[in-house]
């Protein structure tokens, strides 16, 4: 067979052909190679400060997002940080081969939500809305996990810890911000809640704003992370 004739039985376009889309300046290749390199986000400051001095950091951003869009790999904005991830459409067919994570008891995913909505929170509070005991082990999954962290000190009888989220709660549920969390009406839509729910319900708009707020104090510098002794048990159990 004929050079010609091979080229023309090639399922792959010729060099020549392909070279358009093949060009890169090398402030894009640069960003490119940070990206796939990062083992986790990259903020933009962090970006800026390792590509060539007047490099547009933002256009570069864009252009490299559009050139991913059709891609098995996306660029995608997490947590106001930047990082390659899988399509949406294609994480099915490679969930077998990723590591079966740890699913959350429902109890634990209730808290996980009540945490994300009304942040800053304690135990007590936690109790107070799903109408439950919540179990030290319950809270202890959370934070195990990296997605609940401990934020400080109620000013209060008692002086109970206060949670938040992390930026890995984010960068986990493909969330930019944590005001990306759906409203009352996309809960409803999805019906996670339901439609004949009291007009009167509320969804509170989550913040998660590491400034300690007026009512909290910060936590001890030899405060170790455990929770004060407490009643032990196996699951929540109804009040």
């Amino acid at each position: 067979m004929s050079a010609d004739a091979a080229r023309a039985a090639s399922p792959f376009p010729s060099a020549p052909e392909n070279a358009a889309h093949a060009v890169r300046t090398p402030a894009l290749r640069l960003l490119e190679a940070m990206l796939f390199a990062a083992g986790e986000p990259l903020d933009e400051a962090t970006l800026a400060s390792r590509l060539p001095e007047g490099a547009d950091l933002r256009a570069l951003l864009a252009e490299l997002s559009a050139d991913y869009a059709p891609r098995g790999v996306n660029l995608v904005r997490v947590a106001g940080k930047w990082m390659l991830r899988t399509a949406p459409d294609l994480g099915f067919l490679l969930a077998r081969d990723k590591p079966e994570p740890r699913r959350l008891s429902r109890a634990a995913l209730e808290t996980l939500a009540i945490i994300a909505y009304h942040q800053p929170t304690t135990r007590a509070e936690i109790e107070e809305i799903r109408g439950v005991s919540t179990s030290k082990g319950t809270l202890d999954v959370l934070l195990e996990s990296g997605w609940v962290r401990m934020r400080g000190r109620r000013r209060s009888p008692g002086r109970p810890v206060t949670y938040g989220t992390t930026e890995l709660f984010l960068v986990h549920f493909g969330l930019d911000a944590i005001g990306d969390l759906p409203g009352l009406e996309e809960l409803r839509g999805t019906g996670l809640i339901d439609a004949r729910v009291s007009a009167g319900l509320t969804v509170p708009l989550p913040n998660d704003d590491t400034t300690l707020k007026d009512d909290e104090d910060p936590l001890e510098p030899e405060f170790n992370l455990s929770f004060a002794p407490e009643p032990e048990t196996d699951e929540d159990t109804e009040e």
